[in-house]
């Protein structure tokens, strides 16, 4: 009879840590979508200062032409560029631990820093890590075009 007790109580803490697992899962997915939110903010804006506190100093951008910018150029990059329109669609956040992956659709329209015109689709990857003292800092970002 004890160990049937014991057998029912093992499998509710495990069920219990389980539940108490998703559910915190869950906040973390919200957090990063927030972060993610931040971020076009800071783009619908022009404000490349409200960009810069969520990412890593050592993070790492591809774009969908295939050039690697540091935190440094692409915070320079978004300083020059002026979006008229700039939108997220299909947000998707997945959990793995003190990591985080975001993904969806960037459409944006505006200029670059020299001046150019450009009407963007892409599908973004973003690589989110939890740091020290608890907070999430976007680490890598990928971009690959999407045909019209």
């Amino acid at each position: 009879m004890k160990k049937a007790w014991m057998w029912c109580l093992a499998g509710l803490l495990v069920l219990g840590n389980a539940g108490w697992l998703q559910a915190q899962s869950k906040g973390t997915e919200k957090a990063i979508a927030d972060l993610e939110q931040e971020w076009l903010k800071g783009q619908k804006t022009n404000n490349a200062d409200l960009i810069a506190p969520l990412i890593a100093d050592n993070f790492w951008d591809t774009s969908s032409a295939g050039k690697l910018s540091s935190k440094t150029e692409m915070l320079a990059q978004a300083k020059g560029t002026k979006f008229e329109s700039v939108d997220y669609e299909d947000l998707k956040v997945t959990v793995s631990g003190n990591a985080a992956i975001a993904t969806g659709v960037f459409k944006a329209k505006g200029k670059d820093p020299s001046g150019e015109s450009f009407d963007h689709v892409e599908r973004f990857t973003d690589t989110w890590v939890k740091m020290g003292g608890g907070k999430w800092k976007c680490v890598a970002s990928h971009q690959s075009s999407i045909k019209k």
